[in-house]
């Protein structure tokens, strides 16, 4: 029978492990105490404490894109573009992924051979930097700024070990285009490596904070292998993307200035050149280039002084427009009156003693007696002198030159703007600043002055942003055509033009300006030329001067305002005509100014909508409009351009009808804005590249649209 006695045998424990137990655990106890209340270094210069709070805390710091710079038109001129470097492992311990594929550089024969095809680097190169005992290596330049398209290539090869680094670079897409405008960037570096992009010249630099952005950041807390842990806490604010700045300038003007101000150096191999271009009516610089240019892409700088804003020079006769104005203005002015022109004795300045002599620039030997207005055509430095004796006070005069914004800052929104200097004190130091020796004003001062002339003796404010719009698309700021004041009066404008016309004569005999003659269009202005004083004196001989043009386009009711001047071109030849001329055709035909505005009445477009086609077309063909018809309704459902403005012979007006059938057009030899306005009644999807006038399109005239449209330009018509 089976005993059911239990076994109580229990397994003895030695009193001497329970000893052991205890006292090792009193050891921990004491020692986790310890090193709680005493901050004990978990780690060389770091506490237990700050251990504790921050061994699974990651930030990370998120950074803004930088906002873009576009023409007005909406072309980018400085985007943000990512770019990526290669790097090739090289450590075998990577070993392989769960696919089995190698995450090293297993064939470096072929690696290097196709690599070899796909950057500016040679193979032997490439196989010499495999071949290198390093965890990883890059390529040199030939293996960095690949653009999203080589990069995909390259990754298309399925190279083993082959991996890319992102990056965000600033590009600008046209290079040496409106750079002192522009500005550039330059990289920073954060503690905590990353890099942001810091403006520098021009508006990068000008709207830095407003092109930056906020930057944001990620906390969130990971495990010791660097994982995050899941379920964990996580504190995010996101980057506020910078602001996208539109300018007032635009590409197909911008475009005819360059070419021009290029070839003019060429030709002329000046030390410099600038030419800028104004709307006359609201004070929106259109384009201006210089040279010595740079490419913001590269940063090839030879100067960091934005021309139009930070070159101070002495004008020379373009300044007498202003000092003819003071004198006009004064009610005391009468052209008629006469002087005896060729030179002018003054008693020095500085002991009463000597005597300075100033001469008109033909050597002295002036016209004879001759009137006050032909005085300006043939740019008389006597007859302004004589202006300060008979008309006006030299105070007077410099009364003037500050209301018209000679000796201060404009405001334009551009970094490093000089004031320029009009200070004179003494009779013959007056009678040379109305010639424009002696007083330096700046090319955006010259521009601002002449909105006087166009608008009627208001002066207007210059300004290169037309808006500035948030990363919602918000609006934040958007510039107007600015009144400073008016200046002069009515009756003084119309005698300035008068006498501005005069200049630009048939034959030269009459005024200084007859290189600038162009039959059909009615440019008016001023010639200059201007002394140099350098190293303590004036320079002489051929080329050492600078020589400028300070006109308006129209004459009777100007839409345009043209600046340029060169220093030192080699030959002293007239380098500014030709260019000024070719800029006035192509802009006169790209704005659609011509001269026959001024000799025929403009046509108020009215408000087509619901008229009859054919009524509405005729009547615009009988007045010279030019009219396309969208479709081939008989009722109009919307136009271009709106009701109330004002069209000229050969302007353009679409009609778009109520029996559209999406038929493409012919746009050849359309300005940009004529096909762009166009195409957004044709309600298309579209692109368009380059400036100036229609070139090519994509689908011919007649075709039903089935895609997107692409149209291109070039820069002449």
């Amino acid at each position: 029978m089976k005993s059911n006695k239990v076994n109580t045998n229990k397994l003895k424990i030695s009193k001497f492990v329970y000893f052991i137990v205890f006292f090792l655990f009193i050891v921990f106890g004491v020692s986790l105490t310890y090193r709680c209340l005493a901050n004990y270094e978990a780690t060389p210069g770091v506490s237990i404490s700050e251990f504790i709070e921050n061994r699974n805390t990651v930030e990370e710091v998120l950074l803004p894109e930088r906002g873009t710079i576009y023409d007005i038109n909406g072309n980018p001129l400085a985007q943000d573009v990512s770019s990526y470097t290669i790097i090739a492992y090289l450590n075998k311990d990577r070993g392989v992924d769960n696919d089995g594929n190698y995450r090293y550089v297993f064939d470096k024969e072929k690696t290097a051979r196709e690599l070899s095809k796909k950057i500016d680097t040679k193979y032997e190169r490439i196989l010499e930097l495999l071949n290198k005992d390093a965890y990883q290596v890059e390529f040199g330049t030939g293996g960095k700024n690949l653009s999203q398209l080589e990069m995909e290539a390259i990754k298309d090869l399925n190279l083993p070990g082959i991996d890319f680094v992102k990056s965000t670079k600033r590009y600008y897409p046209n290079g040496d285009f409106a750079s002192y405008l522009l500005g550039y960037t330059k990289n920073k570096e954060l503690e905590d490596g990353n890099t942001y992009m810091v403006g520098e010249l021009g508006i990068e630099g000008y709207y830095n904070e407003e092109l930056t952005g906020k930057s944001g950041y990620i906390k969130y807390e990971k495990d010791g292998r660097g994982n995050i842990i899941a379920n964990s806490n996580e504190y995010r604010e996101d980057a506020t993307d910078g602001n996208d700045i539109y300018l007032t300038i635009d590409s197909s003007i911008q475009l005819f200035i360059e070419n021009e101000v290029k070839k003019s150096q060429t030709n002329s191999k000046a030390e410099w050149t600038i030419m800028g271009v104004m709307d006359a009516k609201t004070g929106a610089i259109l384009g201006y280039s210089s040279t010595p240019s740079f490419d913001p892409n590269i940063r090839n700088l030879k100067s960091y002084m934005d021309p139009l804003v930070s070159y101070a020079y002495e004008p020379g006769s373009t300044m007498k427009t202003f000092s003819y104005m003071c004198a006009i203005d004064s009610g005391k002015y009468n052209g008629s009156d006469t002087f005896m022109s060729g030179s002018k004795t003054y008693v020095s300045a500085k002991d009463k003693k000597d005597t300075v002599t100033i001469k008109d620039w033909n050597n002295g030997q002036g016209w004879g007696r001759i009137s006050y207005d032909f005085g300006y055509a043939m740019s008389s430095n006597i007859g302004v002198a004589n202006l300060l004796e008979s008309v006006i006070t030299k105070s007077e005069l410099s009364a003037c030159y500050n209301k018209y914004g000679f000796g201060k800052k404009t405001g334009i929104t551009l970094n490093g703007e000089l004031a320029g200097d009009i200070a004179f004190t003494y009779d013959v130091e007056a009678a040379t600043a109305g010639y424009g020796q002696g007083i330096m004003v700046t090319p955006i001062q010259m521009l601002q002055g002449l909105t006087i002339v166009s608008n009627n003796g208001k002066m207007l404010k210059p300004y290169v942003v037309s808006k500035i719009v948030d990363n919602n698309g918000k609006v934040v700021l958007e510039n107007k055509k600015e009144e400073i004041g008016t200046v002069i009066n009515s009756t003084t404008v119309n005698k300035i033009k008068e006498l501005m016309r005069s200049v630009i004569s048939i034959d030269g005999t009459t005024g200084t300006g007859s290189a600038y003659r162009m039959e059909g269009y009615d440019l008016i202005g001023k010639t200059g030329t201007a002394s140099i004083f350098e190293r303590g004196k004036y320079l002489t001989g051929d080329g050492n001067y600078i020589y400028s043009f300070a006109g308006l386009y129209p004459g009777n009711d100007p839409e345009i305002i043209i600046y340029m001047a060169v220093k030192k071109p080699q030959d002293g030849q007239n380098y500014i005509a030709p260019s000024i001329k070719e800029v006035v055709v192509n802009t006169s035909k790209y704005l659609s100014i011509e001269e026959k505005k001024v000799q025929n009445k403009s046509i108020m477009v009215g408000n087509y909508a619901n008229k009859i086609t054919t009524e509405v077309k005729k009547e615009l063909q009988n007045n010279g409009v030019r009219v396309i018809t969208l479709g081939t309704g008989n009722k109009i459902v919307n136009q271009y351009p709106n009701q109330g403005i004002n069209v000229y012979k050969n302007d353009l007006v679409v009609l778009l009808t109520n029996k559209y059938d999406k038929t493409m057009i012919n746009f050849s030899g359309m300005s940009y804005k004529e096909v762009k306005e166009t195409l957004k009644l044709m309600n298309v999807e579209y692109e368009l590249s380059g400036y100036g006038y229609a070139k090519s399109q994509n689908i011919e005239a007649d075709n039903k649209i089935d895609k997107k449209i692409v149209i291109e330009f070039k820069g002449l018509y």
